[in-house]
């Protein structure tokens, strides 16, 4: 490429006929990135031989970081497109920026010293250290021994979002997650936010919906109930007692109009019968029934039992005292007796 800089391996040659010098060239190796590649290497090969890389020590991100410290230049697109896709998502936790440079000699030192200051704060939930793309060159602070111990020492776990998606950094290896860009880490935090608050959601439709049915089962219960309370009340029995009333009552009207009809209809019958008699006989009759009921009246009238010896005890107003229980002392009462009344007073 125009620009690049490289180490050719081969021989001079001269074109005679012309007198031009020319480079047989054998070999060919970038000069710079070509060291820079190997160091990487050898730095990989000796971190990950002391297990600063293994799998065992990468700790799951937190479902739900409240406070984020994010380790990248205050003013670069990174840290622009980090922040919107949270918003964009409705992401409700806390970014902290800890502002350092993320290109230069300068660069892995003041990485170095915005982990270790997050780390001593302590109000962190997760830690993100990212930048943009660009070439090995620009990306090399984060190749750098020092930010990579940093980043496994991190006391919280921590995502490492350098560059590209082609590009790796010795800072991918000692994180707890590589993230592919700076959008791809957020994207990543705010998938488990979502995640969780679809979980509520679905939870909380569920919640719902068994509340509703257990209420809807609670009613058709509690109806059920009242109109058996409703079939049951005194209110209702009564009711129902006046309705049998009713009917006895309409029952007994009938029987009566039968029974009166029955005895006009025997009456009719015995009269019919009796009109045949001779009057003398029938007169005979009737003065012998007047006879007979006089009798009878004359047995049950008060009066008799008077003339038997016998005495009527009436209260101040007329009425019959039939028990001794209804006598106190000093009251006043009227004896009757079959020849005249007198007035007392109980002692």
């Amino acid at each position: 490429r125009d620009g690049m800089q490289v180490i050719v391996f081969g021989r001079v040659s001269v074109y005679e006929p012309r007198g031009a010098y020319q480079l047989i060239a054998r070999l060919v190796v970038e000069d710079g990135v070509g060291r820079l590649q190997q160091e990487f290497e050898r730095l990989k090969q000796k971190l990950s031989e002391e297990g600063l890389f293994d799998s065992d020590r990468k700790r799951s991100l937190p479902v739900f970081p409240r406070t984020i410290g994010v380790v990248t230049s205050a003013t670069g697109a990174a840290l622009r497109d980090f922040v919107s896709i949270l918003r964009r998502r409705e992401w409700p936790g806390r970014v902290i920026v800890l502002p350092a440079r993320v290109q230069g000699r300068e660069a892995a030192g003041e990485i170095v010293a915005q982990l270790e200051r997050a780390g001593a704060w302590g109000i962190f939930d997760l830690l993100v250290l990212t930048r943009g793309g660009g070439s090995l060159e620009d990306l090399w602070p984060f190749n750098e021994e020092a930010v990579a111990r940093a980043v496994a020492a991190a006391p919280v776990p921590v995502i490492s979002a350098v560059g590209h998606e082609i590009d790796f950094s010795l800072s991918d290896f000692a994180a707890d997650v590589r993230a592919e860009t700076p959008s791809a880490a957020a994207e990543l935090i705010s998938s488990l936010f979502l995640e969780v608050r679809q979980r509520f959601d679905v939870a909380s439709e569920g919640l719902t919906e068994s509340v509703t049915r257990r209420l809807e089962n609670r009613r058709s219960r509690l109806e059920l109930l009242v109109s058996e309370w409703k079939r049951h009340s005194p209110r209702n029995r009564i009711e129902n007692l006046h309705l049998r009333l009713d009917d006895l009552g309409g029952q007994l009207r009938s029987q009566v109009r039968e029974s009166v009809r029955q005895k006009r209809h025997e009456l009719h019958r015995r009269a019919v019968r009796w009109s045949g008699l001779a009057i003398e006989r029938r007169l005979q009759l009737h003065q012998e029934r007047l006879h007979q009921l006089r009798l009878r009246l004359e047995g049950a009238s008060p009066r008799s039992v008077l003339q038997r010896g016998f005495v009527i005890i009436h209260d101040v107003e007329g009425g019959f005292l039939q028990r001794s229980a209804q006598l106190t002392s000093g009251m006043p009462v009227r004896a009757e007796f079959a020849d005249g009344e007198a007035e007392m007073t109980v002692d």
